[in-house]
């Protein structure tokens, strides 16, 4: 087994997202054999429309548990940004390319809330991120005045469901395209950048990294904002996918998001995170809750399955660590 671990095409890609990516391909093949035509086009749009805004979800809180933070808040926050704009398109008449763009404004401002009270204020992010779920559940249902949205159809006769075309042109997955060039930038800026060593080096040591002269409060900050804006951009996905968002939810998303960075290799601890393994773990979830469907089984059954993902996951991390130290 070491011997398969030191082989240098392994120590590239990554042995644990090697695996992983194993697992996904085994769960296809027992889905496909179990379920008759999940292997069909229509169950892949469907696995690839849920990929789209958890993927979304799920990069951002990379990016603040690679600081050694939590954001409990995403999901909520994400349906928060989905009604808040929805309900301006449908009851003021603001064009859709305003909904949309208020939609990121209003992740990036949760986003600047979090890591404000994180970074400057010494706010645990544990309770920060549990606050800001209420106040995103709070500030949805009191804008909508507790109504659910639907944003406008693909038909739609005013020519509003322009914006599906972000997730789906006719058959051609188009929001698969944008996602694989959000996932190249935000490799390039976790891997590549100053911003991202930044980021990795604040949860190995936020300590030393303070001592030796680095703004860590900027850092960390923006790994929060970066986690606000994809938030907003997630939202824009699933009402592209899913149409219709109700107050007071989102809550499932952020144990899947969290789930999908554990299992693609991101330490709870901070200091380690990939992004393709990220990516890998959204595609597992994705999979996971769609055989689920199909298998007629419950969403409590994958909320089950998704926690014990995340005990195994986390042990796995802690026990590395263990051997490492």
């Amino acid at each position: 087994m070491e011997k398969i671990k030191q082989n240098p095409v392994v120590k590239k890609l990554g042995f644990n997202r090697i695996i992983l990516f194993c697992i996904l391909l085994l769960m296809y093949a027992a889905f496909s054999a179990a379920v008759p035509g999940f292997a069909g086009t229509a169950r892949i749009m469907s696995i690839l429309n849920y990929v789209y805004f958890l993927g979304f979800l799920a990069l951002g809180v990379t990016f603040v548990i690679a600081t050694g933070g939590i954001d409990f808040s995403i999901g909520p926050v994400m349906f928060c940004c989905a009604l808040m704009a929805g309900y301006t398109l449908n009851t003021y008449g603001a064009p859709v390319i305003v909904a949309i763009l208020m939609s990121i404004a209003i992740g990036l401002l949760f986003g600047i809330f979090n890591g404000y009270l994180v970074s400057f204020v010494g706010i645990p992010p544990f309770i920060v991120s549990m606050a800001t779920m209420n106040i995103a559940k709070g500030l949805g249902s009191v804008f909508t005045k507790t109504q659910s949205v639907s944003w406008p159809q693909a038909n739609d006769a005013a020519g509003n469901g322009w914006f599906r075309n972000l997730v789906k042109v006719g058959s051609v997955p188009t929001g698969l395209i944008i996602f694989a060039v959000a996932v190249v930038i935000l490799f390039i800026l976790m891997n590549n950048t100053k911003a991202g060593r930044y980021i990795l080096c604040l949860g190995s040591n936020k300590e030393a990294v303070r001592l030796s002269g680095v703004n860590v409060r900027k850092w960390q900050m923006l790994a929060y904002v970066i986690c606000g804006i994809l938030v907003g951009i997630a939202a824009v996905f699933f009402v592209g996918a899913y149409t219709t968002v109700q107050p007071g939810l989102g809550d499932t998303y952020n144990n899947e998001a969290i789930a999908s960075c554990v299992m693609g290799g991101t330490s709870m601890a901070g200091g380690l995170a990939s992004i393709g393994g990220t990516v890998i773990g959204v595609f597992v979830i994705s999979l996971l809750q769609e055989g689920i469907m199909a298998l007629r089984m419950t969403k409590e059954v994958q909320m089950i399955i998704t926690g014990l993902i995340v005990i195994v996951f986390v042990y796995a991390d802690v026990s590395a660590r263990r051997r490492k130290n």
